[in-house]
Parts: structure tokens; sequence; C-alpha cells
């Protein structure tokens, strides 16, 4: 499966809090798509957030935030698994 990063920008920062709710919904909304949501990263302060996915591509990753909370990516990489 391939896998890949996204990348949200949210202006004026972002809490963790925040971030692990949408991530719940994430994994509750991801089984029909056959995305799965690994783990993801947050600078609060910058507002950055980053989310490993394993996906068949890279609009299904999208749906899937889509669909959870309407929370789409800014950016999307394919990336190779590395050690």
């Amino acid at each position: 499966m391939p896998v890949f990063m996204d990348v949200h920008n949210v202006e004026g920062g972002v809490s963790a809090s925040d971030v692990a709710a949408a991530h719940e919904a994430d994994l509750a909304t991801q089984g029909p798509h056959e995305v799965n949501y690994l783990k993801y990263w947050v600078d609060e302060e910058a507002g950055k957030i980053f989310c490993l996915v394993e996906a068949p591509d890279a609009e299904a990753a999208n749906t899937v935030h889509r669909e959870a909370h309407g929370l789409v990516a800014d950016e999307i990489y394919p990336i190779s698994a590395q050690g």
C-alpha cells in the first residue's frame, strides 16, 4: 500500500487536543476507504499538522479527512518508507 505524508497549515495555531480529536475521527472513518492513518505530529504554535497515512492514493486519504472533520490537507506527498 502506498504511504503519504500530508501537511495541514492552520492560521493562528492549533491545539494538540483538537488534533487528537480530529485524528480519532479519521480512525473512525478510514475503514471503508481502505485508508490507515498511522501517526501524526503537531506544531501547535506554527499551526502545522503532519499525518502519515497508508492509502490507495492521495485522494482517498483526503476523502477520509473531508468526511471525518472537513480539514483536508494543504499538501500531500508520496513517500518511501525507510528503516
